[in-house]
């Protein structure tokens, strides 16, 4: 096989944008209690989904469906 070499310029007039700049992602720390970290990882081996990804998937609806928390103390 022959080497590729890059060009000295290349056309991007055509080039489309990015359809995954929102999704964008920021890698933070966050303490999650056992129980609910066990929850998300049976929920991800019956669907074949990460857990950490079932997380994310679950709080992006909660913010895109504006869900307020409903906290009920005993």
């Amino acid at each position: 096989m022959g080497e590729i070499k890059m060009r000295r310029e290349y056309d991007f007039t055509n080039a489309k944008p990015n359809p995954y700049v929102k999704k964008l992602r920021k890698q933070i720390s966050i303490r999650i209690d056992i129980d609910t970290i066990d929850f998300f990882k049976k929920q991800a081996e019956e669907t074949g989904i990460a857990y950490q990804n079932l997380i994310n998937l679950y709080l992006s609806d909660c913010a895109m469906h504006s869900k307020k928390i409903n906290i009920a103390w005993e």
